[in-house]
């Protein structure tokens, strides 16, 4: 069995809040983001979600984060692209790109979550004709790359500017962020084919197997199959890790009734589209590394994703990240690029 040997370690937070005070729920998850690199963390990660207690657009959160933190690398896990304008959105991000300093990663997936509801609503008419899969991908990853629009000769006038056309701002470096969410092994095939980098989960589609572990080893060899020639790509891995350590005995109960409510849809693929979920890893720190040593794709991929739950507290949620990077994240084979900054002890 291969030892894990975390080069990256990232957080993913669902960004909640209260229905009638929105403000202190976004504000404490951007607090969330300056702790979390205090601790040395190498990226944080926010939900794009839509109609819930969540954030809605990723790329305002981001550009927030950015003017609050340094150095921890920004991410999107996952930007649903059906509900997007390839063009527009590839504006916002290069701006909240541009604002950061270049620590943008943009995690996209295909589908549209609550399409009943939101899909005439987001397009003023019928949707349904639209293209919202893959190809849709791949124009926004187009005009991020800045290719100038119509001919050679074609310009623009603007106030004291005459100029070639094309997406602005223009940071080069962020089509190399892109990432793509993958559960499928058609997804991670067009992922690779595409270069992008890949997240990959707790949520995997069953293809031939009842077992996550099988189901999702598969998509990581698929993926790498379908690089072929591509230049090098990130794979990052997301697990749902609680641990019990710094926590009261009150919040040790709350966490253990928070993991045997999940349990069940772990044990059988779910639905038509026979969902594999992978279960949650809670517990002390030895039991929780104990049970990341045996996991065989944890070993395979080189960057962690914790995945913090929704709905907890933000205290809840700084003893996890404090746990994680002091007594778990080490004995992974995880260093941070540099001591942590002052203030980062819980």
């Amino acid at each position: 069995m291969s030892t894990p040997a975390i080069s990256s370690l990232a957080f993913l937070t669902p960004g909640n809040f209260a229905d009638d005070d929105p403000y202190t729920g976004l504000e404490e998850t951007l607090q969330l983001f300056e702790y979390g690199e205090r601790l040395g963390f190498d990226g944080a990660w926010i939900r794009q979600r839509h109609l819930e207690h969540g954030v809605g657009s990723a790329a305002v959160f981001l550009a927030a984060a950015g003017q609050r933190t340094e150095r921890v690398e920004l991410g999107t896990a996952v930007i649903p692209i059906g509900y997007e304008s390839p063009f527009r959105l590839a504006e916002d991000l290069a701006l909240a790109d541009v604002l950061s300093r270049g620590r943008l990663q943009v995690g996209l997936s295909t589908g549209m979550p609550h399409a009943e509801l939101l899909g005439d609503l987001v397009y003023d008419g019928d949707w349904r004709g639209f293209d919202l899969s893959y190809g849709r991908i791949a124009r926004l990853i187009d005009h991020l790359r800045g290719d100038y629009l119509g001919g050679p000769d074609t310009v623009i006038q603007s106030p004291g500017n005459t100029q070639r056309p094309r997406l602005q701002p223009h940071n080069p470096g962020l089509v190399d962020r892109v990432w793509y969410g993958g559960g499928s092994l058609r997804s991670v095939r067009w992922a690779g084919e595409h270069g992008l980098n890949l997240l990959s989960g707790n949520i995997v589609t069953g293809q031939g197997t009842d077992d996550f572990t099988t189901a999702q080893f598969a998509l990581l060899s698929e993926y790498r199959r379908a690089l072929s020639g591509e230049p090098p790509t990130r794979v990052a891995l997301g697990r749902v890790i609680v641990p019990f350590d710094s926590a009261d005995a009150s919040t040790r109960a709350r966490y253990r009734e928070y993991a045997a409510s999940r349990h069940a849809r772990t044990l059988a693929p779910q639905g038509p589209k026979r969902i594999l979920f992978a279960p949650d890893v809670v517990g002390t720190a030895d039991q929780i590394l104990e049970q990341l040593a045996a996991d065989p794709v944890v070993a395979a991929v080189p960057e962690l994703r914790l995945e913090l739950p929704y709905e907890f507290h933000r205290s809840d949620y700084e003893q996890i990240l404090h746990d994680v990077r002091h007594l778990i994240a080490p004995e992974l084979g995880w260093r941070p690029d540099s001591a942590p900054l002052h203030g980062a002890g819980r």
